[in-house]
């Protein structure tokens, strides 16, 4: 008999489906409260989860969700970054 595998799911702050972690990046707040995205998924740190896609993000930031999911206000330059760093992929 062969073992199916659970393919981990997470659910994108923007459009707040649930989808194969892997189709996923990863945004972490480590502990000093710098916000990066995490490109190995391994990196150390409270992750919040959004699609490769430039909507999800808006939607997250206008419905201010990464602030309630890390608990801390987040700057426009955070933002920016994460804006362009979607964009490379």
């Amino acid at each position: 008999m062969t073992k199916i595998r659970k393919v981990p799911m997470r659910k994108c702050l923007g459009c707040n489906e649930s989808k194969p972690k892997k189709e996923l990046i990863r945004v972490v707040k480590d502990k000093e409260g710098k916000i990066f995205l995490d490109k190995t998924g391994k990196q150390n740190g409270r992750g919040a989860y959004i699609c490769f896609n430039e909507e999800c993000l808006k939607k997250a930031i206008k419905s201010k969700a990464f602030n309630r999911a890390f608990e801390m206000e987040i700057n426009d330059e955070t933002y920016e970054k994460l804006k362009e760093s979607i964009k490379q992929e």
